[in-house]
């Protein structure tokens, strides 16, 4: 009997010290990124440089392979200026010809969505020429794109614009010539708030099951609406283990912009002092 107690009071003394102990590099995580000075930039580069970051799915995972990216990546955006765009983003692309490189393409459009990782990061442009929607694919670090412009920096209210296909042309058209709109430095990214009209059914998705924020009312019957409440995801929200598993570790991510900060840095400088050269106009010598 004296045993046996003494071995659960043994046990219960090491699940305490094991949770003490836990709780302990807890708090030193915390305190550890609490007294980080470059928190609020490594924050603004993972919204501004979201390929940098690994994928989350744990059976993509390699960390050889990423650091490699990373520095190929680095290594690309020193000959090429890649700006900072979001799904959202009036853009213009040049790009050559893989069957014949000295021939120079140029394509403008708005962004209607952005994903992957590392190297394989990508972007849709779309735009209606002659009556016709154009979307063309591009992998933000391939070799064949000469130049990427921002003419019009914003966001959107969603995530994605793929409704856009679905939607009235004059909200995807876009002139070829259209010039850029230059924001002020140091000012907060604008959200454009407008709501878009889609073209009657049937649609090439089921757009009312999609919880947009950038449509106007879709005018269809009640039965639609019942149906997308009856199969909406209302528990997703509250499952927490899979909202982390969709994501990078806070910790994960200051490490990965702590090691390629100070090259981002060098490359924003490089870059403020291209513009400010091709914005500034040599004065004329009065007779």
């Amino acid at each position: 009997m004296f045993s046996s107690s003494r071995k659960k009071i043994i046990s219960t003394s090491l699940k305490g010290f094991r949770c003490n102990s836990q709780t302990a590099e807890a708090l030193q995580v915390t305190n550890r990124l609490a007294s980080n000075k470059t928190k609020p930039s490594q924050l603004k580069f993972s919204r501004i440089y979201p390929e940098f970051l690994p994928d989350p799915k744990i059976e993509f995972r390699n960390p050889l392979r990423e650091i490699i990216e990373r520095m190929d990546m680095l290594n690309r955006r020193r000959n090429v200026h890649i700006p900072e765009f979001y799904v959202g983003s009036i853009l213009s692309v040049t790009y050559s010809d893989k069957h014949n490189p000295e021939k120079l393409n140029c394509f403008v459009g708005i962004c209607i969505k952005r994903e992957g990782c590392g190297l394989r990061a990508n972007f849709i442009l779309r735009n209606i020429i002659d009556s016709q929607g154009i979307e063309i694919l591009f992998d933000i670090y391939d070799p064949t794109i000469q130049r990427i412009d921002v003419l019009k920096l914003e966001k959107r209210l969603d995530d994605e614009l793929l409704y856009l296909r679905d939607a009235l042309p004059e909200y995807s058209t876009f002139d070829i010539n259209m010039e850029a709109e230059v924001l002020p430095e140091g000012s907060e990214i604008p959200i454009n708030p407008i709501k878009v009209k889609l073209k009657p059914r049937p649609w090439l998705e089921r757009w009312e099951r999609k919880n947009l924020k950038g449509v106007q009312d879709l005018e269809l019957p009640e039965k639609f609406y019942k149906r997308a409440a009856e199969l909406a995801d209302t528990t997703s929200q509250y499952d927490l283990m899979k909202q982390y598993m969709k994501t990078i570790p806070v910790e994960e991510q200051y490490q990965i912009f702590s090691e390629i900060e100070s090259e981002l840095n060098q490359l924003e400088i490089a870059q403020k002092k291209q513009k400010r050269k091709k914005s500034f106009v040599k004065p004329v010598k009065l007779a």
